[in-house]
C-alpha cells in the first residue's frame, strides 16, 4: 500500500502524465467541465473535499511554475488569493476573465479535477514546471536565463 501522498489512483496516474507547460485545473463543484475533458471527479458533498486540501496535495506532487485564476479572485476572494500566493511562492501569477476560465482555459487543460468546493471563483489553473536545480544542476550545463534565479 502507498504510504503517503495522493492515494486516488486516477488522480495519481493523471499527475504522472503531466509535463512542462501542461495545465491542470482544480475546480469547484459547479464548474461546467467540458464533455471531452479528462475529468477526475472527487466531489462527494458540499466542500468534501475542499479546494485548498486538493490544491495542497497536488502541490506536494507537482512543480508548479504558473497559477492562473479568474480576474475576480484578487478583489472578490482575497483570502483565496493570499492562500494561493503563500502556497505557490515561486510561481508566476496571472488572471483571466471568468468566462475565459470557464471556456478556453477549460478546453486547454490536460486534466480537470472537480472538488466539492462551494468557493466563489474557486477554479484554479496550475501550469507545470521543472525542478530547475535538479534539471540544470549538472556539471557543465548552461542554465537558461529564465531558470537562473531558481538554480
Amino acid at each position: 500500500m502507498k504510504r503517503t501522498g495522493i492515494l486516488h489512483a486516477e488522480l495519481g496516474g493523471a499527475l504522472a502524465t503531466l509535463g512542462h507547460t501542461d495545465l491542470l485545473l482544480v475546480v469547484d463543484a459547479g464548474f461546467p467541465v467540458p464533455r471531452d475533458a479528462h475529468r477526475i471527479d472527487l466531489a462527494l458533498a458540499e466542500n468534501l473535499p475542499d479546494l485548498r486540501t486538493v490544491l495542497a496535495l497536488i502541490a506536494d506532487e507537482l512543480v508548479v511554475e504558473g497559477v492562473v485564476r479568474a480576474e475576480n479572485v484578487p478583489s472578490h476572494n482575497p483570502r483565496l488569493d493570499s492562500w494561493l500566493r503563500d502556497r505557490f511562492p515561486d510561481a508566476g501569477f496571472s488572471t483571466r476573465p471568468h468566462a475565459a476560465v470557464l471556456g478556453e482555459l477549460a478546453r486547454e487543460a490536460k486534466v480537470i479535477v472537480r472538488t466539492g468546493a462551494f468557493e466563489p471563483w474557486g477554479n484554479i489553473g496550475l501550469y507545470c514546471g521543472v525542478d530547475a536545480p535538479r534539471w540544470f544542476g549538472g556539471e557543465g550545463v548552461v542554465v537558461p536565463e529564465e531558470y537562473a534565479g531558481r538554480v
